[in-house]
Parts: C-alpha cells; sequence; structure tokens
C-alpha cells in the first residue's frame, strides 16, 4: 500500500504557468508534465513589475525626464531674470540734468514722491527718505537723500549750518558714475553700483569705493509753517563729475 502511495505522487503532473489548468492533480503519464514543472520547485530571476520595468528602463523616459528637467531649469532662469530687471534698471539709471540753472534755490520745499510737502516730524532719528524739490517751471526732480539722526551725532565733514531739527540733505546721484545711492549699512549711504560709500553723518564723506568727492550737501531749514525747505542750492556738482 505505501509503495502504490510513492508511485502515484511520483508519477502525477503538474500545471505549466502557460497552461491555464487549475486542476490540483493530473494521473496521465508522467512524461507530460516532468516533476521539475512545478511552480513551487522552479527559481526565477527576480525581475521588476512590469508597471516599473517601462519607466525605469526605456531609454526614451530617460530622455523624456532630461528634457522635463531643464525646461524646468530654463523658466527658472527665465523668471529669475525677470524679476531682476527692474531693479537692476533703477541701480543703474543716471541723473541727467538738462537744467543748467540751480537745482534747488532759497524757499523751495521738499516734497516726497507724491508731491507732499515734508513736515519736521516725518521722520524719526536714524530714517531717511528720497525727497526732490517742490515742481516749478525748468527745474528737473533732483533726488536728494533726506536722514535724521540726533544733532550731536553730526561732525567732521558736516556743514552744521545747512542741518535742522536733526536733518540733514545729500544729493541722491553717486559721485563716480551718476547711479542711485539707494542702499545702507547701517548708518552708511551705499552706491549699489559700485559699491562707493558716504557717511552721513560726517558731511556724507567717502569711506569706501571709487567716489572721488562727498555727496553734496543741501542747506536746508524748518520754515515757519513747519516744513522743510532749502535755502539755496547744494555746496558742490551733482552726479559724476565736477570738482574733486
Amino acid at each position: 500500500m505505501e509503495e502504490h502511495t510513492q508511485r502515484k505522487i511520483l508519477s502525477r503532473s503538474y500545471p505549466t504557468v502557460d497552461s491555464g489548468e487549475h486542476s490540483e492533480a493530473n494521473t496521465g503519464d508522467s512524461s507530460e508534465a516532468p516533476v521539475d514543472d512545478c511552480p513551487c520547485s522552479r527559481t526565477e530571476t527576480a525581475e521588476a513589475p512590469s508597471i516599473y520595468k517601462e519607466f525605469w528602463r526605456d531609454n526614451r523616459a530617460m530622455m523624456e525626464r532630461r528634457d522635463y528637467a531643464k525646461v524646468l531649469a530654463t523658466i527658472s532662469g527665465l523668471t529669475a531674470v525677470g524679476t531682476l530687471a527692474v531693479p537692476l534698471a533703477g541701480l543703474t539709471r543716471v541723473f541727467e540734468r538738462s537744467y543748467t540753472g540751480p537745482v534747488f534755490s532759497d524757499g523751495v520745499a521738499l516734497v516726497d514722491s507724491e508731491g507732499e510737502r515734508i513736515e519736521e516730524g516725518r521722520l524719526a532719528e536714524g530714517e531717511q527718505l528720497t525727497v526732490f524739490p517742490e515742481p516749478r517751471p525748468g527745474i528737473d526732480q533732483a533726488p536728494t537723500l533726506l536722514v535724521r539722526f540726533p544733532t550731536e551725532a553730526y561732525g567732521g565733514a558736516t556743514k552744521l549750518a545747512y542741518t535742522t531739527a536733526g536733518y540733514a540733505a545729500y544729493s541722491k546721484v553717486c559721485t563716480h558714475a551718476g547711479c542711485m545711492v539707494a542702499d545702507r549699512d547701517g548708518d552708511t549711504l551705499v552706491c549699489p553700483c559700485h559699491s562707493g560709500r558716504f557717511d552721513p553723518l560726517s558731511g556724507a564723506s567717502v569711506t569706501g569705493g571709487p567716489p572721488p568727492r562727498p555727496l553734496p550737501q543741501l542747506p536746508i531749514t524748518v520754515s515757519g509753517g513747519g516744513e522743510l525747505i532749502a535755502v539755496g542750492d547744494f555746496d558742490g556738482s551733482v552726479g559724476a563729475g565736477g570738482d574733486e
């Protein structure tokens, strides 16, 4: 009985993967399906599922991913350039003064970019503001840096008679290449074009960079109405060139 059972097991056939059969056993001739065809006894080479194989091993897919990355990098670069275009245009703009007469004169009010006059309490100590001469025929907009510090903080080359209530005013046009002195490092005024540095507490004297001379100082005072006005023109040439 035991020998008969062993022969029966050995003669049993197993369905192959491609046969599509699902019967548990087949008592036919053992030559039709050798024991080695049993799925449980075969050793297969590990292979990634087809859903991953096509994506990761297809050269065309690799090229598409590289091209996609290049497109993203190009878009990012163009966006960055576009973002910088406006600020850079402002940094390199120079002051071109066509009017040959004085920029300011006695009694000309200082106004902000909206045309509003500057009252004495407009700035706190340590603050600054770009101002202009109040519009009148024949005078260009002359950008001017208005700063405010404690009166006792001024010294050096500062013309104290040109200051008032802690305010001092200097041309915003760099004396090196005519760019706008638009940055600040602590109390130091900085031109972003070539890193010219000026000390507003010492008559806007040059403390670094290529500018050949200080920013011209504007004589100012507070009017009877409590507004800042000029009492004359700048004490030197505005922008690049001029006397050193």
